[in-house]
């Protein structure tokens, strides 16, 4: 298989985003179960909650924030690239997310970028079938990387509605 590429960008400011390491790592561990794929470049932006509710809105007509988009690359006829597409990942709403299913920041990160590969790849959860597929494939890919199945999400600890933290999107 050819070098996986990455193109990291950051377009807001934040702290514990992945390294490029890691997202390299993390993608690697997606192609390595697809011995057939040709394609192995990607870009990955980190963005604020506006622009990722802007792109969700403009792009899937969901105006809020979302954890991750995929935009498959389609090049044109005839050209092939080893081009997937683009990942755009809400840091915001994984943060809030990770604290809120109580797992770790980097292994939500993980999560989100498989996930997201995997839509590049033409994955999909719209029905229970494919979600089904979809969710085997990111348990066993999480597994390879010594990460916990991110859908058995435990009990969320008992917190005191009255003290309840206001603050917006980490």
């Amino acid at each position: 298989m050819s070098e996986v590429v990455v193109d990291r960008q950051v377009a807001l400011a934040a702290e514990a985003l992945p390294a490029q390491a890691d997202l390299e790592a993390w993608v690697e561990a997606v192609l390595a179960r697809q011995p057939d794929e040709t394609r192995h470049e990607l870009t990955i932006r980190f963005v604020d909650a506006e622009e990722s509710q802007a792109l969700n809105r403009d792009y899937r007509g969901r105006d809020k924030s979302t954890n991750v988009l995929s935009f498959p690359f389609e090049g044109p006829p005839g050209i092939e690239l080893p081009l997937l597409g683009d990942l755009v990942i809400c840091h915001p709403v994984v943060v809030r997310e990770a604290r809120e299913q109580d797992k770790s920041t980097p292994a939500h990160y993980a999560h989100m970028v498989i996930h997201g590969t995997l839509h590049l790849l033409g994955h999909d959860h719209i029905d229970d079938d494919e979600a089904e597929i979809m969710e085997a494939l990111e348990r066993e890919i999480l597994a390879s990387l010594g990460i916990a199945d991110p859908y058995l999400t435990p009990s969320p600890p008992h917190r005191d509605t009255d003290n309840e933290d206001e603050r917006a999107d980490a």
